[in-house]
């Protein structure tokens, strides 16, 4: 083996292995969800996101990577179906096929990961079945393609290096289009509707942001320039700053350090440095990454006035995803757009407002076609089989429901007045 087939193996096992940390994002978001959610959903909420997994894995092989990276001209590839055909946006890295398309599955897991969260609680298992793979093999690779695979956006130089458009917004958006059309869960006008363990929603968090080196990081493709540690480095710094952003926005609101909102400062940063962590300097970071906690609060609270949406999918992945894009249209330094060779240094570098203008076009444009076909496709289920369980249904939760059994030895609930006349025997036995 000569030094550049050991360069190729080398590259290889890395993409590998920073796959097999993004695929390990599906445990972190199934404890988050699961911790955030009621405990009468919470089996269908983690089975949710074993089957969705298998719904992207078969949709992304058959249709979606060959519509995304294939040959072809347009918003679309017209090969590389079933892996077969030619993937030239991708000769830029010396890794497999295999394993390109193992990586990028990863990422479009995740985008769906994240629109699940406008669905939760309500939605019929079927429904998961048919968007998901209509999200995995329609809408994800019309955006993918025009960022990553030689596409409008990406000929225009937007720098989008690991997804906060391309994969977070995407998801963001279709959470908040399912959740309009739901509508809001039985309760949730008059209170809010907590989650019934905080412990797993922490432990989910640790998770993902241990996983998102993979995210960023492993974006790189290689190690040979050793800048996969600089885009180590900016995640990390972000994503700390937005934890204490997060702290000190929900300390100075409500003067406690709400858990729930902590959590997703930390994901909002992580999300908002996925576009900019190879364009920006570490101080930079840092104000990203604390300012998405901080906006990722407020507009949660703004937004649940008047959507429910249980995990705040469009808040933390949607918002923070339009900030982290347009992010690196401020803060993109000359140096490090000349070491990635995408786009132009942003406005604080006196690059002027090209880059900020390309930047917002992207985010407009992926709006505009997730929102249209999202909604499109949903109206379609909901006038056909229906997208919302039923009201029993809902009340009984979905374990039950959907699935058969509980996921815990719950209480059966007790009515009011079987509950009036237990106090009235115990009154009497007392007096």
């Amino acid at each position: 083996m000569n030094l550049e087939e050991m360069l190729v193996s080398v590259d290889t096992f890395y993409v590998l292995f920073a796959t097999l940390l993004v695929f390990t994002m599906q445990i972190g978001f199934l404890l988050l969800e699961t911790g955030m959610l009621r405990a009468k959903n919470a089996g269908h909420v983690a089975i949710k996101q074993l089957i969705s997994f298998s719904v992207a894995a078969l949709a992304f092989w058959a249709i979606g990577f060959g519509l995304t990276f294939g040959d072809g001209p347009g918003l679309i590839g017209t090969e590389g179906f079933f892996l077969q055909g030619g993937f030239s946006s991708l000769d830029w890295s010396n890794v497999t096929i295999d394993v390109k398309f193992l990586f990028q599955l990863s990422f479009v897991a995740v985008s769906l990961a994240i629109a699940w969260g406008g669905f939760a609680e309500r939605a019929k298992l079927s429904v998961y079945l048919l968007f998901g793979t209509f999200f995995v093999a329609i809408i994800y690779p019309i955006i993918a393609r025009s960022v990553w695979a030689g596409g409008f956006l990406g000929s225009l130089g937007m720098q989008d290096f690991a997804g906060s458009t391309v994969v977070h917004l995407q998801g963001g958006i279709a959470a908040l289009v399912a959740a309009l059309i739901l509508k809001k869960r039985i309760g949730a006008e008059t209170t809010p509707l907590l989650g019934h363990n905080v412990i797993y929603s922490v432990v989910g968090a640790f998770i993902l942001w241990l996983c998102w080196f993979g995210f960023n990081a492993g974006s790189t493709l290689t190690i040979a320039d050793g800048f996969f540690s600089y885009v180590a480095l900016t995640t990390l710094l972000a994503t700390a700053a937005g934890a204490l952003g997060a702290l000190a926005i929900s300390f100075w609101h409500r003067r406690v350090a709400d858990i729930p909102s902590i959590i997703n400062g930390v994901l909002a940063a992580l999300v908002a440095i996925t576009a900019a962590c190879a364009f920006v300097e570490p101080w930079a970071a840092v104000v990203i990454g604390f300012l998405a906690g901080v906006i990722t609060y407020g507009t949660s609270i703004l937004l649940a006035r008047r959507v429910d949406d249980p995990l705040c999918a469009f808040s933390v992945h949607g918002v923070a995803g339009i900030w982290g894009t347009l992010a690196t249209g401020f803060f993109a330094s000359p140096r490090l757009v000349e070491i990635t060779g995408i786009g132009q240094a942003g406005l604080f570098y006196g690059g002027g407002f090209t880059q900020l203008g390309v930047q917002a076009l992207g985010v407009v444009f992926a709006v505009v076609i997730v929102s249209v076909l999202s909604y499109a496709f949903l109206k379609l289920l909901d006038v056909t089989i229906g997208l919302r369980i039923t009201r029993e249904d809902e009340l009984r939760g979905l374990d039950v429901a959907e699935h058969g059994q509980a996921s815990y030895d719950l209480p059966a609930p007790v009515s009011k007045e079987l509950k009036k006349a237990y106090e009235e025997e115990t009154t009497e036995k007392v007096n």
